[in-house]
């Protein structure tokens, strides 16, 4: 059939037709069509497209054949767990030496001053620094061993990575302390991991090792090396009791003077012993191998290689605590691409002063920073009428992350989210969650205003760091993701608390080659922990979610029985009550010997003076935290919520006292993973807790 007949029978111009038409339009209205023609060809090109997910998100993990109902990652394709990503990056030392080769000795760590820019030293510095420090540390009777344990006692900062380094390219062991666990608690590592050798930041903190060597506490501590200067009356007390202090120059100079060849580990080859703080008793020291660390950061990069590629160009803001595997292990993959990390000032006030001189790209939060942000910006909607934008905006973009699009270039930011992202730097473009349940409200609400990928993890430090991660693509919450290609999951029952694994509910159990090797020196615990079949049970309650993801429920270790002989689980319903909008913290308290519950609650600052003025009650936040009138409207709240998540009346406070100060790691409430230390709380409230009981009964 011929084109004129064709456009005939559809009734439109014939070719030749339309070269007339067009030369009858004026240059105004052809303008105009071309300028409409252009806008819609820059839309086609330029639309938002949706991330493909890696999976099918309505399956995201699968049954493991003859494994007592196990799961595993659909993304790996295969039934082995993956043990390394890179096969030139098996042991912490390879994946320093990776960054080196593919960064072409580009910067590798930052520090700054107050008001200043961030400077940088190059892989090669470090790499160097780290050698001769540690054939320093060979020079002052430390060996080339797995045997040889060093303790680092230091704030975030370029010097404990030197120094981390320098233990790895010898074999050696690094073990953190941090003044947070306490002086009892630092006096017990060190006996513990034999430590000879401790590297810290400042005088003050050689002054308290100092102290227990004075009392004859730690007989064993031999050398203190400073990374900053120190007076020569702490060297003459050192001389008194037999502890020689050195600066860390001073033993770079020596090691290089002295240089020794690196003595490289193995990937089964123990990396760290990373104490855990704990809720009670002493710490546990979690030995991991060069292997765990290795198989954990290489789940997340499997997991997230299909939607994030990390590069010589990304920038990691390192404030959260060193000693503990969440930030080690991002770093670790940071240091893997030959990324930059810049550390903070020392100050956690100053946190958005050195985020806008940093520009990060890799942001790890806790829950608890993710609170006090969303609080923020909602403090600062200080209308009615600002606020109900703020939330129609929010719900646009929310809808567009339902739909799998991620951006920061929508209306929507250029009119409300542009000030958030500015004050993260404006270039972040990958947030991880973990060490505890984030809200779901809270993290939908930022997966939008930010306009980067949030994920959110799951995990201790006993399997390195994570063993559940968020899906690329599946941007829901309310759970916290699938299993990482490199580990098992399971449920096992637990009578007393009526979980069932028939139900899809139980304890969580992970087995995988990123589970750590034991407890050091504690083969009880190490047994509670670690089965037979090399399944560690976290203490956890989990349930399946259809789509194949886990959701925690509940926690086995603090559960108590009321006097009635009913079980409680308090975290369970902190987490409820944690979703009041003007509560910043809470601690519930039961008793055996009583019936009910009762708690304190810390009002947030920021939040509660308006949610007060709004149902009449006047005053300063140190006034309103002794008002009844408040008191009773957040009791009320508690309760509301706690109906409507399903708790029954027993699970329920019946009384709260309210406290304005912050539970925090600097007055002992808090550990440094920000987890309620209970029995701590328990003290301190003692008398506040007697009252509500007497009060109430």
């Amino acid at each position: 059939m011929q084109t004129q007949e064709i456009l005939r029978m559809l009734r439109l111009p014939e070719l030749g037709d339309l070269g007339q038409f067009f030369r009858s339009l004026s240059a105004t209205t052809l303008v105009s069509v071309g300028a409409l023609a252009a806008i819609l060809a820059y839309w086609f090109t330029h639309r938002p497209k949706a991330l493909q997910p890696p999976c099918n998100l309505l399956m995201q993990s699968e049954e493991v054949e003859d494994c007592g109902g196990a799961r595993r990652s659909v993304i790996g394709g295969g039934p082995q767990l993956l043990t390394h990503y890179y096969d030139d990056a098996r042991t912490m030392y390879q994946v320093f030496r990776r960054g080196l080769s593919i960064s072409g000795n580009g910067p590798c760590l930052g520090f700054r001053k107050p008001k200043q820019p961030y400077q940088w030293l190059s892989y090669q510095e470090v790499v160097d620094r780290a050698e001769f420090l540690g054939s320093g540390l060979l020079r002052h009777n430390c060996k080339a061993s797995t045997e040889q344990f060093i303790g680092v006692f230091a704030q975030n900062r370029p010097e404990w990575i030197i120094a981390e380094l320098a233990c790895y390219t010898y074999s050696m062991v690094v073990v953190p302390l941090y003044d947070t666990l306490g002086p009892g608690a630092i006096r017990y590592i060190i006996n513990t991991a034999d430590i000879s050798t401790v590297i810290v930041d400042k005088a003050q903190k050689a002054g308290l090792l100092l102290e227990h060597v004075e009392k004859k506490e730690t007989p064993g501590l031999k050398l203190i090396i400073l990374m900053e200067p120190f007076e020569e009356a702490l060297r003459e007390r050192g001389k008194k009791c037999g502890v020689l202090l050195k600066s860390m120059r001073a033993v770079e100079d020596c090691g290089q003077e002295n240089h020794c060849a690196p003595v490289p580990p193995r990937p089964d080859d123990l990396s760290i012993v990373c104490f855990t703080s704990g809720t009670t008793g002493n710490p546990k020291g979690a030995m991991l191998t060069h292997g765990n660390v290795v198989a954990d950061f290489s789940g997340f990069l499997k997991v997230t290689e299909s939607q994030w590629a990390p590069t010589c160009a990304d920038v990691h803001f390192s404030y959260l605590p060193l000693a503990h595997m969440f930030e080690r292990m991002v770093q670790s993959v940071v240091y893997c691409h030959g990324g930059r990390v810049g550390f903070f000032q020392g100050d956690i006030r100053l946190l958005s002063d050195d985020m806008k001189a940093l520009c990060p790209t890799i942001f790890p939060v806790v829950p608890r920073l993710l609170n006090r942000m969303y609080d923020k910006i909602f403090s600062q909607a200080d209308s009615p009428i600002k606020r109900w934008l703020l939330e129609f905006a929010a719900k646009r973009k929310q809808a567009e992350v339902r739909s799998g699009i991620v951006r920061n270039d929508s209306i929507w930011d250029e009119l409300f989210f542009k000030k958030i992202q500015a004050s993260l730097g404006g270039c972040v473009r990958m947030i991880v969650t973990g060490a505890a349940p984030a809200s779901p409200t809270v993290l939908g609400f930022l997966r939008a205003a930010l306009g980067c990928q949030v994920y959110e993890g799951y995990g201790q430090t006993e399997c390195t760091a994570g063993c559940t991660f968020t899906t690329p693509g599946d941007w829901t919450s309310g759970h916290v993701g699938a299993p990482l290609p490199c580990n098992h999951i399971k449920l096992v029952d637990v009578e007393e608390l009526n979980y069932w694994t028939c139900k899809g509910e139980g304890e969580i159990c992970v087995r995988g080659p990123n589970v750590f090797k034991g407890y050091l020196k504690d083969q009880n615990r190490t047994k509670e922990a670690l089965d037979s079949d090399g399944w560690l049970h976290t203490g956890d309650i989990g349930k399946w979610l259809p789509e194949g993801t886990l959701k925690i429920i509940d926690r086995k270790k603090h559960i108590f029985k009321l006097a009635q002989g009913e079980y409680v689980a308090p975290e369970k319903i902190e987490n409820i009550y944690i979703r009041s909008e003007p509560v910043a913290q809470i601690y519930v308290h039961g008793d055996s010997l009583k019936a009910f519950l009762v708690g304190v609650v810390v009002p947030d600052p920021e939040v509660m003076p308006t949610w007060a003025q709004k149902r009449g009650i006047e005053g300063t936040y140190t006034q309103l935290c002794i008002n009844k009138e408040l008191k009773k409207a957040i009791l009320e709240d508690l309760v509301r919520l706690g109906k409507e998540s399903g708790l029954h009346s027993f699970e329920q406070v019946k009384a709260i006292h309210i406290h304005s100060d912050m539970f925090s790691v600097q007055n002992g409430l808090l550990t440094p993973t920000l987890k309620a230390k209970r029995p701590e709380l328990r003290e301190y409230f003692k008398k506040q807790i007697e009252e509500l009981y007497s009060i109430s009964v």
